[in-house]
């Protein structure tokens, strides 16, 4: 039996932030995806906002951003410090804070909020966070939203070797450990720390892509640039094997998935696949149609 050549994955490129602003009064985020136009490259995800890390006030009016709508996506949120409270037109609610993460669907549409927790914000803090937006395939945009609030205890964690350092699944599986996340397409997320001159190497299945936000530290793969703190190394679709070796105490969000080939059409909290979608999904919005938050 003939065996499988296992290729390493090319590098694109080293990206930092392209764009600095303000969501709502209370995330303060550099945004590496889409400002640098890596859809393609980096599809089935559709941006990363980095939040932080930034010291907040004790204040008794919690910031963050107010009741919105969205439709065709998911939402994932990933607290590294600081507290987190959401609440949607579903009814769903949840508290995140350090190692958690929140995964909301979208889908045919939903409103919510994020604000930070009522109490942490009375206390003031250093809030640092990334949120990641997800595509949904064409079949699935319009199907129930939902929502997953899954918790750091809930998260595999792999132990890569003796002072190594280690990797925790979010989505998708490593080393036989499997991710609670529950995802529409392929999907690969994890949180990873490697301890300086030390690597780890990881494979993906062959054409889908990856890439590596560096949040603390200096790591490169397969030999690429070394990226500091909020850089951003993304890979070719093509070949399966990745090795990330750290220059210093390093931690990465690794994120791969199949690729979706389809049509983006973007207008603000929607992401469709053409115009009269996104007229519909604004249509829908001011009928009232993803509803409303409770109280409001």
């Amino acid at each position: 039996m003939a065996t499988q050549t296992i290729v390493a994955k090319g590098i694109v490129g080293l990206f930092q932030p392209r764009s600095t602003h303000m969501v709502g009064d209370g995330f303060p985020v550099r945004n590496l995806f889409p400002s640098n136009e890596l859809d393609r490259e980096v599809s089935p995800f559709l941006m990363l906002d980095y939040a932080g890390p930034q010291y907040f006030a004790p204040t008794d009016h919690p910031r963050g951003v107010g009741e919105h709508p969205h439709r065709g996506f998911e939402t994932v949120t990933i607290v590294y410090e600081g507290i987190l409270a959401h609440r949607d037109s579903t009814g769903n609610a949840g508290v995140i804070g350090p190692g958690d993460v929140q995964w909301m669907t979208a889908a045919s549409g939903i409103v919510h909020e994020e604000l930070h927790e009522k109490e942490w914000a009375k206390n003031g803090g250093t809030l640092h966070a990334i949120q990641l937006w997800v595509n949904l395939p064409a079949a699935s945009k319009m199907s129930a939203p939902g929502y997953q609030t899954i918790l750091n205890v809930d998260i595999p964690v792999v132990l890569l070797g003796v002072g190594a350092g280690r990797l925790r699944v979010i989505a998708g599986s490593y080393q036989g450990q499997s991710g609670p996340a529950r995802t529409f397409s392929p999907v690969e997320l994890y949180d990873l720390a490697l301890t300086a001159g030390q690597s780890t190497t990881v494979t993906f299945p062959e054409g889908h892509n990856a890439s590596f936000f560096v949040l603390q530290g200096r790591a490169s793969v397969n030999g690429s640039q070394a990226a500091g703190e909020a850089e951003l190394i993304v890979c070719h679709r093509h070949g399966s094997q990745v090795t990330i070796a750290a220059q210093e105490d390093s931690r990465l969000l690794v994120m791969a998935g199949a690729p979706i080939e389809e049509p983006i059409a973007r207008y603000g909290p929607f992401v469709m696949n053409s115009k009269a979608e996104l007229v519909q999904a604004v249509n829908d919005y001011q009928a009232g149609k993803m509803g409303h938050l409770a109280g409001r």
